[in-house]
């Protein structure tokens, strides 16, 4: 016999399958987009390293299903470590609605200038845990921190010089960027920690002006006779000139760095016999060592869903990321947007990652704060 159905009963049975999760409303991927250069050789390591950390951490979600049953994903674009690159790259992600966030970005120059363009706050979009300490990048509208920022770093590398008595210390940074005013708070941080300041030397990154200014920087340093250096630059800027005082005249005294001078990228560039002994501040745990919950749910999920890759400051950095990326996703419920991953985000309140808190409020967004102290040893490995 044939069944029919009226009207309320069909209307009835609809809404019963529509009560189950997923039922009449596919599960999705939720995006995020992430500019990081794994090509050029300044930024390769740690970009890998961040991609690594983002991936382990989403495979170890989308194994258990996704976020109601939804799968996170990365899309990963490069610019070459270029700034103007990575800011057309971001508007192109911001130009895609499929992006619910923007993860790991990797750019000194690029992130400046997305912060100075106010792009986050412009496009409605969350930038989470870029790897960065600037203060007017991480202090920028929607910006999500990991990292304190630089100023923490350069206090604990001054703390650390007076403890080994070091009491007088050359200062050199590049004329761009976070440099400036970096310098300035080091010099003040160093009266306060009574200090002396040796010399205070600016290399100009201008193509014009670069190598003189290199060259400059070294003879200064190299007269003044400093028991440490302290050096607030990175990439070329930095390499460049540790490369050249390391065979001037004094050049085996103590160098200091801090976590932006990338390690890897330093090693390639002046060679491990030159980079053995820098001392460099850390803005994330140190990663070989369950120290803290996370750092062991780190390693186990490394072992698991990135095996064979190498473990990592930049590794474990992009991990944390995504942790906080997959705890704002999980608060928004079944139909992540941009802007409920935005709004999660800024009520996110103190999230626990496992041992480590970051804290994130309309009032206020704040980073884990941890400095750790690493140093370069004759392999050109970095050793707590």
């Amino acid at each position: 016999m044939k069944k029919i159905f009226s009207p309320v009963v069909t209307a009835f049975l609809l809404a019963a399958l529509c009560a189950f999760p997923g039922a009449g409303n596919a599960a999705q991927e939720v995006v995020f987009g992430q500019v990081a250069s794994q090509t050029n050789p300044a930024s390769a390591a740690n970009a890998k390293g961040l991609v690594v950390g983002i991936q382990a951490y989403f495979a170890k979600v989308n194994a258990k299903g996704g976020i109601a049953g939804n799968k996170l994903k990365l899309v990963t674009l490069d610019d070459d470590l270029q700034g103007p690159k990575m800011l057309e790259l971001t508007q192109q992600l911001v130009a895609d609605p499929s992006i619910v966030g923007l993860l790991g970005f990797l750019n000194s120059a690029g992130l400046a200038e997305i912060a100075k363009q106010d792009l986050p706050v412009k496009a409605g979009i969350a930038l989470i845990t870029p790897l960065q300490g600037d203060r007017n990048v991480i202090g920028a509208g929607n910006v999500f921190p990991l990292r304190s920022g630089y100023a923490d770093e350069v206090t604990a590398l001054l703390k650390e010089a007076k403890n080994w008595e070091k009491n007088e210390v050359a200062i050199v940074n590049m004329n761009i960027a976070f440099g400036p005013p970096l310098a300035q708070l080091a010099i003040q941080e160093a009266h306060a920690q009574g200090l002396k300041i040796a010399t205070h030397q600016v290399i100009d990154v201008s193509p014009a002006a670069f190598d003189a200014s290199v060259k400059a920087a070294v003879a200064a340093v190299s007269r003044s006779q400093p028991k440490a250096v302290l050096v607030l630059a990175a990439g070329k800027p930095a390499s460049e000139f540790i490369r050249a005082f390391r065979e001037a005249p004094g050049g085996a005294t103590q160098v200091y760095g801090l976590s932006v001078l990338l390690h890897d990228a330093l090693v390639n560039a002046v060679g491990a016999d030159k980079a053995r002994g820098i001392v460099l501040s850390q803005a994330v745990p140190y990663p070989f060592i369950p120290s803290k919950a996370v750092i062991n749910e780190y390693l186990t999920d490394m072992n698991k869903y990135a095996a064979g890759q190498p473990l990592s400051f930049s590794s474990l950095e992009g991990y944390l990321g995504a942790k906080i990326a997959a705890e704002a996703v999980h608060r928004t419920g079944s139909q992540p947007t941009r802007a409920k991953v935005l709004a999660a985000l800024t009520n996110l309140g103190e999230f626990d990652l496992g041992g480590l808190y970051v804290k994130y409020t309309p009032a206020k967004r704040q980073g884990w704060g941890g400095v750790e102290l690493s140093i370069i040893n004759g392999e050109g490995a970095l050793k707590k």
